[in-house]
């Protein structure tokens, strides 16, 4: 599945940004993606602002003046970079690190968190991994989505009221990193992420916006693990 979704190189152009921080945050966040930084200059125009674009075509833009949340942020906040998130959809990225893994899942639950219907499938790897996030699928379990969470037999999940666990003894739960939510029967709220441990706590993956990718990975949950689809 990873494989199967070809990487197209965008550009981020920030243009006179409001402080140097900016651009090193954005770098640093989409230093593993096929996302270009570059700085420009307004001439006259607005500034504070970045621009993402494909050949030329531009994509969508950010006010990075009227951001206030940082990028790993709790369940639930909303940030501009968000919008940049929604257009690079089939993107892949290389080489996350848990941190940035966490950060890019909090984009999937909380489009799921803000619809509260529908259901939500993670998969952590292991039993500890997933009991870390338990504040936020706590939150998220009191909502009426479904959730159901996978884990290597590496221990017992704790109940999470809302939380269905299941504990799957198999290569590819134990090395992969997912998060996928159906929409909730709205096809533009589908999304998900996808991604395979390659190396010490380094993972190669995608995610997308894209309902047709989204139904396969879910399908194949379906068949592999009898998950509800």
């Amino acid at each position: 599945m990873i494989n199967g979704v070809e990487s197209r190189e965008k550009t981020l152009t920030v243009f006179d940004p409001p402080s140097a921080s900016v651009v090193e945050e954005l770098k640093e966040y989409f230093a593993s993606q096929r996302v270009s930084i570059r700085e420009g200059s307004a001439s006259g125009g607005p500034d504070g602002f970045a621009v993402l674009s494909e050949n030329d075509n531009v994509l969508t833009a950010v006010d990075l003046r009227s951001l206030t949340v940082p990028l790993r942020r709790k369940i639930g906040e909303r940030t501009g970079f968000s919008r940049l998130l929604e257009h690079l959809d089939g993107t892949t990225f290389a080489s996350y690190d848990i941190g940035q893994m966490v950060a890019a899942s909090r984009e999937i639950e909380d489009r799921a968190w803000r619809a509260k219907v529908g259901t939500l499938h993670a998969g952590f790897q292991r039993v500890d991994a997933f009991e870390a996030q338990s504040k936020v699928y706590t939150q998220l379990g009191k909502t009426d989505l479904d959730i159901h969470a996978y884990a290597a037999p590496t221990g017992e999940f704790e109940d999470i009221p809302g939380v269905t666990s299941h504990i799957v003894d198999t290569d590819e739960i134990a090395n992969s990193w997912f998060v996928v939510y159906d929409g909730g029967g709205a096809a533009s709220d589908k999304c998900a992420l996808l991604a395979e441990e390659r190396g010490n706590q380094k993972f190669y993956g995608l995610w997308t916006y894209d309902p047709d990718i989204v139904d396969s990975i879910l399908s194949h949950l379906g068949a592999q693990y009898a998950a509800p689809t």
